[in-house]
């Protein structure tokens, strides 16, 4: 073979060699993360529609809404929303999407049974799964969670699926904002945790238990898990990454300390990663944290329209929003034994008359330890009693102690 011949067979050779690196599309897709369900972007997307805010297109959100319908057949779930929303049912969308289910359905019932009779535990188990996974997939609430349920009950399953029932009963159950069941689960897979969960289940269980918490307005405790959850978050299949760090930037922004704050928040690797997409998160920490509190009341403005959008933090918006102002004002004052009214207003980028109101209202709701000086137009900071403080909260829970022992009293001598 000449010089040239064999110089051709090793380029032909090469380019050969090099061919499998080029994946295909099909590979690509094969790889990729299979969808978790339910979906919770849809349930959020629902949640827009039946806000009404402002801009809000709900023509559009309806039309995004049945894609996802039609996409996943989510037969029941389509019936909720034609209840919720009063839209005339579409008969022949129904029973399309019924005639789909119930091949699934069927299918998947096949599956199981062919692993009961020719396959081992594990197979079965996979069959199950895949049986509660379509239930929830479809929005058959109910059926889900018996799906699930009867996989934690199932004899000889392990811990960490077990864990993985539950969770994503509870995933069901947050799609749903089925609260009492969200409660309930948490709670059961807590248990499961400490007898065997392992390091990413207890890590997801930590966004799971601060996402009810949030609905339920429990913000500080909400906030610690969020906090420990920044550098180890995986639970993707709940929120994104990006929405977690919102989360985790508004309600700890209420409760950290400066020194706490900055390490973890305004200089937190993982945060400064994210917060940029959230513009007015990036003023309300930096406003706080720099003192710049004209910033910080201005960035209240867009931090109340994202809050508005989403359907854990909606509800809790004005409460939100108030916490924020009371948290300005109290670290503002800590500076000063008084200041002008006139002076402090123009510091928070306000009116005066609009300080003064709001001042008054926060310190007869005892959120200050201040008091007005309406003739020489200044605020006085009171030094709050702690030790009084604590003596008077001891007498009025002895007293109530006292009445309930006396009613008890009555009941046992009648």
């Amino acid at each position: 073979m000449s010089a040239e011949a064999e110089s051709k067979d090793m380029e032909t050779e090469a380019t050969t060699e090099s061919k499998p690196e080029e994946l295909p599309s099909e590979a690509v897709d094969v790889q990729s993360e299979p969808p978790t369900y339910p979906n919770m972007e849809l349930a959020n997307t629902v949640f827009l529609l039946e806000s009404k805010a402002p801009g809000n297109d709900a023509e559009a959100r309806r039309s995004e809404i049945l894609e996802h319908i039609k996409a996943d057949s989510m037969a029941p779930y389509y019936t909720i929303l034609c209840q919720r929303f009063g839209w005339e049912e579409d008969s022949q969308l129904l029973d399309d999407l019924r005639t789909k289910n119930a091949d699934e359905k069927k299918r998947l019932q096949g599956v199981l049974e062919d692993a009961e009779q020719n396959h081992g535990e594990s197979e079965v188990l996979d069959a199950l799964f895949g049986l509660a996974q379509h239930q929830a997939r479809i929005g058959a609430k109910d059926e889900a969670y018996r799906a699930f349920q009867t996989i934690v009950e199932k004899p000889k399953v392990s811990i960490g699926k077990r864990i993985d029932a539950s969770m994503q009963k509870l995933r069901v159950a947050l799609f749903h904002l089925d609260m009492d069941v969200a409660r309930e689960l948490v709670g059961a897979c807590k248990k499961l945790v400490e007898d065997g969960g392992d390091w990413d289940r207890r890590n997801r269980l930590k966004v799971y238990e601060a996402m009810i918490l949030v609905v339920e307005r429990d913000v500080k405790a909400a906030s610690k898990l969020l906090l420990e959850g920044i550098a180890t978050f995986t639970c993707t299949e709940l929120c994104s990454y990006e929405k977690f760090i919102m989360y985790a930037v508004i309600t700890n922004t209420l409760y950290l300390d400066r020194p706490v704050l900055k390490k973890k928040i305004v200089e937190g690797p993982e945060v400064l990663g994210v917060i940029p997409a959230y513009p007015c998160l990036q003023s309300l920490v930096n406003g706080l944290y720099q003192c710049d509190y004209a910033l910080f009341f201005r960035s209240l403005i867009d931090l109340n329209d994202l809050l508005a959008t989403d359907r854990y933090l909606a509800p809790h918006a004005t409460y939100l929003i108030r916490e924020c102002r009371v948290l300005a004002y109290t670290q503002f004052l800590a500076s000063y034994k008084s200041v002008m009214v006139s002076t402090m207003a123009s510091v928070f980028g306000v009116s005066s008359e609009f300080l003064d109101r709001e001042l008054s209202r926060f310190i007869a709701a005892n959120r200050l330890d201040a008091k007005i000086d309406r003739v020489g137009g200044m605020v006085e900071t009171v030094v709050s009693d702690t030790k009084n403080t604590q003596y008077q909260s001891l007498i009025k829970k002895g007293d109530l102690l006292l009445n309930r022992i006396q009613k008890l009293a009555r009941v046992v001598d009648v």
